[in-house]
């Protein structure tokens, strides 16, 4: 495909350094393009565009904005097999889960298109003479930096929210998986994004996203990763004192009751944590199963494994391969020490191709709270399952990690649902259910060291704005 280079100011420039790296199809192992490798010099140009364009697009009406968005929304979908192809090659997943990324992506243009002009302050009532009313006004520039398994549908939702309050934005997209960010910043650009407003630096984490992070021009910094790596770059923000929005990691349950309707549960469950090879933060990768069920959510789990197509992403099977080699080997170490640790691993079928980073679906039953497989973020395309013998259990178990992203709850007693809803430490709670198309508009993030801020909704622009109050004295009464 090529070879690719920033996109800064509204221009496609070279990387300041001259460097350049590849990345990979992993349904292959070949190489698809060559990435300018940006640093610190490509970040302080995109940050200096992104500064200088800033007060005209604030300025803009908020329904100019918006229909700028609208129109980037619409253009997407006129592109959809091209974006979905290109996402399918980059990343691995299968070209229907490409093809409904690209959609989700669209629909976060066209959702925050919608909020642009309706998004504002409130009057309070106070004492005294005074009319008392709140601002909410856009922070500047946005350093955005987003992983590798959903780079299209993360980088448009991390865009377009931003932008529809007036923020301008620098965004460094994962190493290994950048192709469809470039393709955005291009489709904005034709769709009447003024210069400077979008800019995309590649590069390697510690070359370009540090710098960005650290950057002393940015006035918020969004993150979406790994717990580790979102640690250092809260840390290099908070040195300027820029808030942050960290989106990390998750080890998710379902919570499944005896009176759960297992013909409905079953697909969904299996999906949750096979879609993108499990490389997926929300993935519900820990099945908590009432004792006396078990043995059932077992074999169904087990006997849909053996139905489950893996192959390169373009064919579109049902799992394709995990991003890398070094993914791959770290899923396979999680499986391995599950397995020394008495779990019982059941596996489906997976294709004999040495060239992509390919694994088979997995279940590992009669795993223990103390196994790191039931309390640690695996990215596979693997589920652990234990039992439990009690509401109160259920609970304990569902909350016995450091993350709280997304949980389900599967029952039909209307009040135990309620009950587990409100004491699960979770971002989202899903009740007979799991996921909604992208979630576009409802409000995501999580507990304890799945982060904190929220994205997706009319939530996410609360933390891309800042209020300002204003108080006006009106004088002393008439008579």
């Amino acid at each position: 495909m090529g070879r690719y280079r920033h996109f800064i100011g509204g221009d496609w420039v070279s990387p300041v350094l001259g460097r350049w790296f590849e990345t990979y199809d992993p349904s292959t192992g070949q190489v698809l393009a060559s990435l300018p490798g940006g640093t610190a010099g490509d970040i302080d140009a995109a940050v200096s565009a992104a500064r200088q364009a800033f007060s005209p697009w604030a300025a803009m009406d908020a329904v100019d904005r918006g229909r700028i968005l609208a129109r980037i929304g619409q253009k997407i979908l006129r592109n959809v097999e091209r974006l979905a192809k290109l996402e399918s090659l980059d990343t691995g997943k299968p070209l229907a889960q490409a093809d409904a990324d690209v959609r989700v992506a669209a629909r976060y243009f066209e959702f925050y298109a919608g909020a642009a002009d309706k998004f504002g302050g409130t009057t309070i009532p106070v004492p005294g003479a005074f009319l008392d009313y709140t601002l909410r006004e856009p922070l500047g520039v946005v350093g955005v930096i987003i992983p590798w398994n959903y780079p299209l549908q993360i980088g448009a939702r991390a865009i377009a929210a931003p932008l529809a309050v007036g923020n301008t934005v620098v965004l460094k997209p994962a190493e290994e998986a950048s192709l469809s960010i470039f393709e955005l910043a291009r489709l904005c650009q034709e769709e009447g994004v003024p210069p400077g407003v979008v800019n995309v630096v590649a590069g390697m984490g510690e070359t370009a996203g540090m710098p960005l992070a650290s950057h002393s021009g940015i006035h918020h910094l969004t993150f979406t990763g790994s717990l580790e790596v979102g640690r250092k770059v809260a840390q290099s923000a908070a040195s300027n004192v820029v808030p942050v929005t960290l989106e990390l990691g998750g080890k998710s349950p379902h919570v499944v009751f005896a009176t759960a309707d297992l013909d409905r549960a079953i697909p969904i469950i299996l999906k949750s944590f096979l879609q993108n090879a499990g490389q997926t933060c929300s993935a519900g990768s820990r099945i908590l199963v009432q004792q006396g069920l078990q043995a059932e959510v077992v074999g169904r789990l087990s006997d849909a494994l053996s139905t489950v197509s893996v192959g390169p992403g373009i064919a579109n099977p049902d799992l394709g391969p995990v991003i890398s080699a070094r993914q791959k080997a770290r899923v396979e170490g999680y499986v391995a020490l599950a397995r020394e640790r008495g779990a019982v691993i059941m596996e489906g079928i997976s294709p004999h191709d040495e060239r992509g980073y390919y694994l088979p679906p997995m279940i590992l039953d009669g795993v223990r709270p103390e196994n790191p497989v039931f309390h640690e973020e695996i990215f596979g395309p693997v589920a652990s399952v234990t039992a439990f013998s009690s509401e109160a259990e259920a609970l304990s178990l569902a909350n016995a990690t450091e993350y709280g992203l997304v949980a389900a709850v599967w029952t039909e007693d209307v009040g135990q649902a309620h009950r587990m809803a409100r004491q699960i430490r979770s971002g989202q709670v899903f009740i007979n259910s799991y996921g909604a198309g992208g979630g576009v508009e409802m409000p995501f993030g999580g507990y304890g060291h799945s982060g904190y801020g929220r994205e997706k909704g009319m939530e996410a622009l609360y933390h891309y704005t800042q209020v300002k109050n204003v108080a006006v004295y009106l004088g002393a009464k008439v008579g």
